[in-house]
């Protein structure tokens, strides 16, 4: 790889070639809030690169309009509390309607992508799309056109904010992600350095993005080893005994997580077995959501006050604590994308 020099700070094990960090205009992070995005942050500090040249980028998988289905409640201000920590810039990004109005497209086209920036909110798309239907869950895949939770509400999200925002134009941006091969055979075969699919080089604006997953071949261990060691307090879905942090209905949920989830958020657990009921078509197509729960057991860490934290939008415990202890969850179940 042209220009790159290998990361020192990584055991041997780890050692890939890492790009010139410093030819890059800004470098993006797309932060769920989870454990590997985090990673992904500190090792950038780790390597020197300065705070002001990082922006954390964060999809907001229920939109803004108040749909509240799918997601974590505080993860948006987890991740506001951590870039505040940090001084760091964080933008949201979201499809207008969120995940519930893509679901319940009826012979309608899907909606307009809106993101900030440091000049305001920006919206592209919406207006000419294809006409269609959903009305149903996005399924149990590793096919992003039928999994297509990532692809309409974090994938497409982030590549038309770098299409349609003019400052990555005759730019060079890094976008960097938190995917690891430990988590599956499909990410294990991911590129670790590759041009970003908004790339435009070769074209008149010379949109210059490149794609980079710095943690790709870490361990579990190796992620919360460095968050450890820079005392980040965990977002609360691991510290309630959660292996994995995407949204609390997470269509990979196992027995045993939609278990917890009927138990932690009941509300949530019945808009979703619901819904599912209204299509006629279960998330993972053999089993319903309700059956799925009374086929697992909860792992719950009851903490009340953290229960309620995690589920109303405010996040109230500090970031950077000076007695760290491993969260519950850790190295726990981690299901998740193929």
């Amino acid at each position: 790889m042209q220009g790159c020099h290998a990361d020192r700070r990584l055991p041997d094990a780890l050692m890939e070639p890492t790009p010139d960090l410093a030819s890059y205009d800004v470098i993006v992070v797309g932060m769920s809030g989870g454990k590997d995005s985090l990673a992904c942050i500190l090792h950038l500090l780790d390597a020197g690169v300065p705070r002001h040249k990082i922006e954390l980028w964060h999809h907001l998988v229920d939109g803004r309009e108040g749909s509240n289905l799918m997601d974590w409640p505080v993860t948006e201000d987890y991740c506001r509390k951590f870039a505040e920590a940090f001084g760091m810039k964080l933008h949201f990004s979201w499809r207008t309607g969120g995940f519930e109005r893509e679901m319940l497209r009826d012979n309608t086209p899907t909606a307009a992508t809106q993101f900030e920036t440091p000049d305001g909110v920006r919206q592209a798309g919406g207006v000419r799309g294809r006409v269609g239907t959903r009305l149903k869950f996005p399924q149990v895949a590793a096919d992003l056109s039928v999994r297509w939770c990532s692809a309409y509400l974090k994938i497409d999200v982030a590549s038309t904010a770098l299409r349609n925002d003019p400052r990555f134009a005759n730019a060079r941006t890094l976008i960097v992600t938190g995917e690891r091969a430990e988590e599956s055979p499909a990410r294990a075969r991911y590129q670790t350095f590759e041009p970003d699919r908004a790339d435009n080089r070769d074209g008149r604006s010379q949109r210059h993005i490149d794609h980079w997953r710095p943690v790709h071949k870490w361990t579990e261990q190796q992620v919360w080893d460095i968050i450890r060691r820079y005392r980040v307090n965990p977002h609360p879905a691991y510290r309630l005994g959660f292996g994995r942090t995407s949204c609390l209905s997470c269509i990979f949920g196992s027995k045993d997580q939609w278990a917890t989830v009927r138990t932690l958020a009941p509300s949530h657990f019945e808009r979703v077995a619901r819904y599912e009921e209204r299509f006629g078509v279960t998330i993972n197509r053999s089993k319903s959501v309700r059956e799925l729960a009374d086929l697992g057991t909860a792992y719950l860490v009851l903490d009340e006050s953290l229960r309620v934290m995690a589920l109303g939008d405010r996040y109230e415990d500090p970031i950077l604590v000076e007695d760290w202890t491993l969260p519950a969850g850790a190295f726990g179940e981690s299901t998740g994308p193929t």
